[in-house]
């Protein structure tokens, strides 16, 4: 195979289809919509309890690790129904298991947001 040279055009193309990707999993993907939910709560919450600078990089990292979890899963899926139309144990194992590693990432997002938000809401009702 050649070696391919880098283009700017290929830069943008592979941007497109990155944001193209994205757009599938907002449109087929219910706890995606969860997860804008969250997502849209947990920024207007650190901007109205004026979180400290310094915790917004945890909370960026949560919010991150969740949606990259969802876009795994999501890729996963799709291919795992291609590969394996017919129901099969292991596809569904495979499908559980990835499912269970976007659980971690909500879980430990929820987490960030408790120990960083928490202590805002606390600073702000008393």
């Amino acid at each position: 195979m050649a070696e391919r040279r880098f283009s700017f055009d290929g830069r943008v193309r592979s941007v497109r289809h990155a944001v193209r990707g994205i757009a599938v999993m907002l449109r087929t993907q219910h706890n995606a919509w969860v997860h804008a939910l969250a997502t849209v709560l947990v920024v207007a919450a650190g901007l109205l309890l004026r979180i400290d600078r310094a915790d917004w990089p945890w909370i960026i990292v949560a919010v991150v690790g969740v949606w990259t979890a969802e876009a795994l899963n999501t890729a996963l899926e799709l291919l795992a129904d291609v590969a394996s139309p017919q129901f099969h144990p292991l596809v569904m194992q495979a499908k559980d298991v990835a499912a269970g590693a976007v659980l971690i990432a909500a879980m430990g997002a929820a987490l960030i947001g408790a120990l960083v938000l928490g202590p805002a809401m606390i600073r702000t009702l008393c």
